[in-house]
């Protein structure tokens, strides 16, 4: 009996590792997809503002930022299909650092559309 406990634990916390892979990488694409949205706002406000240098950059940016926010999705969708623990945390991790250039993407495009209101 104690045998069976110790395989049901080692077996439950398999289970919960493979889960907080799998929120890990679905919040990062969430994250991603915000800064996208983010991105294509700044874009489209220094299209409005008519400088094409800044607001060929803004778009640049926020294309970058969309690119990057569909890698996080397609890794969350491998983390969750990940027969692995370790292929789960790295598509965890690919989650994460496509997160993390779609917000550096977000800032440029951010930046570029404020260069335009000065």
């Amino acid at each position: 009996m104690t045998m069976n406990k110790a395989l049901l634990a080692l077996a439950l916390g398999f289970a919960l590792a493979a889960c907080t892979n799998q929120q890990q990488a679905q919040d990062a694409a969430a994250d991603a997809s915000e800064a996208a949205t983010e991105a294509a706002d700044a874009a489209t406000a220094a299209a409005e503002a008519g400088t094409d240098a800044a607001a060929d950059a803004a778009q640049a940016a926020a294309d970058e930022a969309a690119a990057a926010a569909d890698a996080a999705a397609t890794s969350a969708d491998a983390a969750v299909d990940a027969t692995t623990d370790a292929a789960a945390d790295a598509a965890a991790e690919m989650a994460e650092q496509a997160a993390d250039t779609a917000e550096a993407a977000a800032d440029d495009a951010e930046a570029a559309a404020e260069e335009v209101k000065q």
